[in-house]
């Protein structure tokens, strides 16, 4: 039976795409928020406190960078198993688990006394926060509804300037205070993991995974209480309009009916075990925007973390003091916030591949420029406009990625576009060092404008489905 069928019982993904944006929808972007927020601010730190261990323990750029990607290592495996393990057995319980693990780690990194058992706990930290992102987009995607989705999943990223601004205050304030203020750092960013454990066990499941896994009274009874609050808000209003919650709603656009065709009854998943799923992604209906969305996340990754992890190092390098390295690290952060708020508006206007390919291409002439300038107005105008378009890319990467397939796939296919993407993380830190020998901050920057081209020429294969309804496969 249709969905254009007057009489036909409406579906779990009809009923959440007819919903206005609720305060049950802010509680679960808020949540999911702090733990994006964490990342970023653990990533961020890591930028500021190889700047320091450099001073305080003389370790080489070799050995930076090592701690750098060894956390990206983490992070690589964290995503692939992540988003396994969210399509087996829930998006609540990995969100829990990951930060667990992540919070334990980073406050046990405040204790150490060597590069060696700070390798290791920056390998644990990082497989949390791999995992934590890829099911994070994959989560509030599947709740928010179609015509606002790609918005929220933006605002969502937008989270990740707020951790990474965090980052550049403590890092600021913080780490140059005494030669222990890295191990303050560590100390600071454990703290709030804590608080986001507790609220994520607040978060329901997602109603599509749990009818996606045949248990639907448990996705009926998360929808009815959506639908229940909508209702207590109108009738509060005075209204009865909305008493019947298979009726429309009054305030409701036209086009937040979903643009396909969907089941009364959810559709079969693609795949149940963990093999099936990731060779699902292959399959001739899935390869062209697996291969598409794997290169965009490689690139990013790579032209992303290759810049801003070593930035502070970069500026030190130029002959600024460590306090003022940073002090412009923060200021060039701070345009994060207003690239994610543009991404946001255009996401809806413009689509999820025009706007994730301008942002590219932004991104592309800034780090040119980045790398040629020297004095100081100019680094940090072209830093700044870096931040703004790389975090806007960023925004709409996530968007468009957990968008692409279906919902028995879709935290599968998300992670481990992001674990591709990990290795590139890997390798950046890696080879940043070889290339400022070889030939400066312009040889380096030049070659992260080359990857963020790529990037956006690769999101043309991705299916852009703005406004449309998630397939419940």
């Amino acid at each position: 039976m249709s969905r254009t069928d007057p009489g036909a019982p409406r579906t779990i993904s009809q009923r959440l795409d007819a919903l206005p944006f609720t305060r049950k929808h802010g509680k679960i972007l808020t949540g999911s928020g702090i733990g994006w927020a964490l990342d970023a601010m653990d990533v961020g730190l890591i930028s500021f406190i190889l700047a320091a261990l450099t001073q305080h323990w003389g370790i080489t750029k070799g050995e930076g960078g090592l701690i750098a990607s060894v956390g990206f290592a983490g992070m690589a495996i964290g995503a692939t198993l992540g988003g396994l393990l969210a399509d087996r057995i829930g998006r609540r319980q990995v969100f829990a688990l990951t930060l667990l693990v992540y919070g334990l780690a980073t406050g046990a990194s405040a204790l150490v006394g060597g590069i060696a058992l700070l390798l290791v706990l920056r390998f644990f930290v990082g497989l949390g926060l791999g995992a934590e992102l890829p099911v994070a987009s994959t989560y509030v995607s599947e709740f928010a509804p179609a015509r606002i989705r790609g918005r929220l999943i933006v605002i969502l990223e937008a989270f990740w300037a707020v951790g990474w601004t965090a980052s550049a205050i403590i890092g600021y304030f913080v780490v140059p205070a005494s030669e222990d203020g890295w191990r303050w750092a560590f100390a600071i960013g454990a703290i709030p993991a804590l608080y986001a454990l507790a609220v994520r066990w607040g978060l329901p499941e997602s109603p599509r995974w749990l009818a996606s896994r045949g248990r639907t009274a448990e996705a009926e009874q998360v929808v009815a209480s959506f639908e229940a609050q909508l209702e207590s808000r109108v009738a509060g209003a005075g209204s009865a309009t909305t008493a019947d919650p298979a009726a429309p709603r009054a305030a409701e656009p036209a086009s937040a009916e979903p643009n396909v065709a969907d089941l009364a009854a959810p559709q079969p998943a693609l795949a149940r075990r963990a093999g099936g799923r990731v060779a699902a992604l292959w399959s001739t209906e899935f390869r062209k925007r697996t291969v598409s969305i794997w290169l965009v996340w490689f690139c990013v990754n790579f032209a992303y973390y290759g810049a801003f992890i070593w930035i502070p190092s970069i500026l030190v390098d130029a002959g600024f003091s460590l306090v003022r390295s940073f002090g412009f690290t923060l200021i060039i952060t701070l345009a994060q916030l207003p690239g994610y708020a543009v991404a946001a508006w255009l996401i809806e206007r413009w689509g999820r591949r025009l706007t994730l390919s301008i942002f590219l291409i932004g991104s592309a002439g800034s780090a040119i420029v980045f790398g040629t300038v020297h004095t100081e107005a100019a680094i940090v105008a072209s830093g700044m406009a870096l931040s703004f378009f790389n975090l806007g890319a960023w925004g709409a990467l996530y968007a468009v990625t957990p968008e692409i397939y279906p919902t028995s796939l879709r935290a599968t296919g998300a992670g481990w576009a992001a674990g591709v993407g990990r290795i590139a993380s890997i390798i950046a830190p890696l080879l940043v060092p070889i290339l400022l020998v070889a030939g400066g901050a312009g040889l380096t920057f030049t070659v992260f404008a080359i990857f963020f081209i790529v990037a956006a020429a690769a999101t043309w294969g991705l299916v852009d489905r703005r406004g449309k309804a998630l397939d419940d496969r």
